[in-house]
């Protein structure tokens, strides 16, 4: 009889191993499976994105050719700092992706109709690229398609309304901030930013439609090939460079009588270009979005740490829009609105969280937890907001 080895016969214990490997071979079958999958389904969606890379001074190809409809666009940064990659049409930002990290890649979905379109790349001294988008059956069946604008007209005429008004406190708020700054009077002229800032936010997702207004008045220091020490770099974030981290004047001058000008400029542009109903929601979208996988991360605001007044302001914005358009969806999306409304109610509330008294704290104060609970909300109302477009049957393609 055979002795026991730890209590078990050995014919017992050479089962067991070998039923032990029979589950590994399996297992290890089911992995390589699986793993083939993953990489196939991988493949095949790389394969319907078109690639872009970004280099230092140029982008590769610079020269696009895509069918109209959706169009996925990978944008991988191959320089060493942070960039962003615009889709535009003459003046206007068609799509945009900010803040890629050196090293890797952002996915851009757009949604183009047929036209001659321009793309940047990144830095902007760089020569711009050529996008073209040649028509299809189903563009043009959408285009014949086209619901009726009547509706819109009126929703529309009072956003422009809203926007004329905004403008208008942004030039008054901009105007004072230049006083302080003429004036010599730093600690006046740093409060004074705060409102400025804020004020421009509301409008920011009309504004950032124009392009070299939008970088003239609201482009970070990364975007210029000198950051912080390049003469073109101005704006709204050279005052605030100067003025929270240099704690100085010098220089600041010229800087905000240029801000006050292109911002002046942006009321007009803002009041003369027309604005398409099925762009109207997307802009509101696309800036909730920027805040929910971007602007939370603190770099918007990087000296002043002012963010937390800019997200409010981008609610508000937010909310006038989705006010204009109550009765059209009460009509067509009756189901929509409680939604919207809970996630607009969500992201106020927690930005109201952190409010102590009538001010909001530094963001450099807020934790990592209660950014993402931000960036949550926020993206939570950037997906409800996707939904009013076809919901209201201005899907173009």
């Amino acid at each position: 009889m055979s002795n026991p080895v730890n209590g078990a016969p050995p014919r017992l214990m050479r089962l067991a191993v070998s039923g032990s490997v029979v589950v590994m071979i399996a297992a290890g079958g089911l992995f390589y499976y699986a793993s083939q999958v993953a990489s196939s389904k991988r493949q095949a969606s790389s394969q319907n994105e078109i690639v872009v890379n970004i280099h230092p001074h140029n982008c590769e190809p610079n020269a696009l050719t895509v069918a109209a409809g959706r169009n996925s666009f990978r944008i991988v940064n191959r320089s060493e700092r942070a960039v962003e990659w615009e889709i535009l049409d003459g003046v206007l930002v068609v799509e945009e992706r900010e803040n890629i990290a050196p090293g890797l890649s952002q996915v851009i979905n757009a949604n183009l109709q047929p036209g001659d379109y321009q793309i940047t790349c990144g830095l902007l001294s760089n020569p711009r690229g050529t996008l073209k988008v040649t028509p299809t059956a189903e563009s043009d069946a959408a285009a014949k398609a086209r619901p009726s604008m009547v509706a819109f007209v009126g929703p529309l005429s009072e956003y422009r309304v809203y926007l004329a008004t905004q403008s208008s406190a942004l030039i008054r708020a901009v105007e004072a901030l230049n006083q302080a700054i003429s004036a010599g009077d730093l600690a006046q002229a740093r409060d004074l930013y705060v409102p400025a800032r804020a004020a421009y936010q509301r409008i920011a997702a009309a504004a950032q439609r124009f392009a070299e207004l939008d970088n003239a008045i609201n482009a970070r220091a990364d975007y210029y090939e000198k950051r912080e020490q390049d003469p073109a770099f101005g704006g709204f974030h050279r005052l605030e460079y100067g003025l929270f981290a240099q704690n100085s004047l010098d220089g600041l001058a010229p800087v905000a009588q240029k801000l006050a000008s292109d911002i002046t400029e942006l009321k007009q542009q803002l009041l003369g270009q027309p604005l398409p109903p099925e762009q109207w929601v997307s802009i509101v979208s696309r800036n909730l979005h920027s805040l929910a996988d971007i602007r939370t991360n603190g770099e918007e605001e990087r000296y002043s740490h002012t963010d937390l007044n800019g997200f409010a302001a981008n609610v508000q914005g937010t909310r006038k829009v989705v006010d204009l358009l109550r009765p059209l969806l009460a009509k067509s999306a009756a189901d929509l609105l409680p939604r919207i409304d809970a996630a607009l109610a969500a992201l106020d509330d927690q930005l109201g969280s952190l409010r102590a008294g009538d001010a909001y704290p530094g963001y450099d104060t807020v934790t990592a937890d209660q950014r993402k609970l931000i960036a949550d909300k926020a993206r939570t109302l950037a997906e409800a907001l996707d939904a009013i477009t076809p919901a209201l049957g201005l899907s173009t393609l």
